[in-house]
């Protein structure tokens, strides 16, 4: 996060020299279709499975796309992609991403959201008798410095953390694993399966969605010029998008995960496996409120930014609505 606040400028800066403002590809010929590279936050993995979905089940093409899936990964910075024109639609991680793209200028809109739960858990000992959140109070949690700056402030405002107890995690659950009194950060679906498996004991797992923590994970990020040039292009995507999350969750995702394991060879079908189950039974992908898959709404969105702001992450003047557009939204 850090990292993408010392960029920001110049990928403002960058966009504005790359952003066409012709309408070319906003029609394409009889049988043509649309080239979209998109550009995912990480390594090939359930979490992107509806994106692979509804590429292996031709959900793009009928939609007259032709959808190529960049593979994210360490050092891959999704905003500078999109704005070296790298690609043409990018996954956004998480909402302080796309709030500090706005706070920033930057022609970049969130154009739906595909987990409607921020996946972002914390992880405890499971014999610390430790039953909350609130009872880490005081132990040493394990965080990398992007979460510092991003839900940290929610922890630190809701439960009355203190900074003197973070620790860097560097993505290696060893150091929790061998400190009963420590937690770390995860997602829900990948870090607690990873320590069962290595540690032999299953942990206390706090999902921070479902404690009231308001952010979308998995966003779909678009250039305000393609936006312009070719709005139907990126409705299409997005309707597609979401009928591939349905299907993934609750169809066959057999030919989806052969995709993934072709991008990213290190993953098993186990994980793939624990992870998709996990989703479904968070409700990681369809949230609590009934809304339809991908959907975003002026509320979620200003609650957000009320709560960032009053930690002093954003200034109180910022728009919200320069970060998203509902114009895409499924209904």
């Amino acid at each position: 996060m850090k990292a993408l606040r010392s960029v920001v400028f110049a990928i403002a800066a960058l966009m504005a020299a790359c952003s066409p403002g012709q309408k070319e590809d906003a029609a394409p010929a009889a049988g043509q279709r649309t080239v979209i590279r998109f550009a995912t936050d990480w390594r090939a993995q359930a979490e992107h499975g509806g994106f692979y979905q509804a590429l292996a089940s031709g959900e793009y093409e009928r939609r007259g796309l032709d959808v190529k899936i960049v593979q994210g990964g360490p050092g891959v910075n999704v905003p500078q992609l999109l704005a070296a024109g790298a690609v043409d639609l990018g996954m956004g991680s998480n909402s302080f991403i796309v709030m500090n793209l706005a706070q920033e200028g930057v022609p970049v809109k969130a154009v739906a959201a595909f987990m409607q739960k921020d996946p972002q858990v914390l992880i405890a000992h499971p014999d610390q008798g430790i039953e909350t959140i609130a009872d880490l109070k005081g132990h040493p949690i394990l965080l990398s410095d992007a979460s510092v700056s991003a839900f940290w402030v929610w922890l630190k405002a809701k439960y009355g953390f203190t900074d003197d107890q973070v620790r860097k995690y560097g993505f290696n659950p060893a150091p929790f694993i061998a400190d009963k009194r420590a937690a770390q950060q995860g997602y829900v679906t990948s870090e607690p399966y990873t320590i069962e498996k290595q540690a032999g004991f299953k942990p206390k797992v706090f999902l921070l969605a479902d404690e009231g923590f308001p952010g979308y994970a998995t966003m779909v990020l678009a250039p305000d010029s393609l936006i312009a040039a070719n709005p139907a292009a990126v409705r299409a995507f997005v309707e597609a998008s979401a009928k591939g999350w349905r299907d993934y969750l609750y169809g066959d995702p057999a030919a989806a995960d052969a995709l993934i394991r072709k991008d990213n060879p290190e993953m098993t079908q186990d994980v793939l496996d624990q992870a998709r189950e996990k989703m479904k039974a968070y409700r990681i992908v369809e949230g609590d409120e009934g809304l339809a898959v991908g959907a975003m709404t002026d509320a979620r969105w200003a609650t957000f930014a009320d709560v960032a702001k009053a930690q002093g992450v954003y200034p109180a003047t910022l728009d919200p609505k320069r970060a998203y557009t509902l114009q895409f939204v499924p209904k």
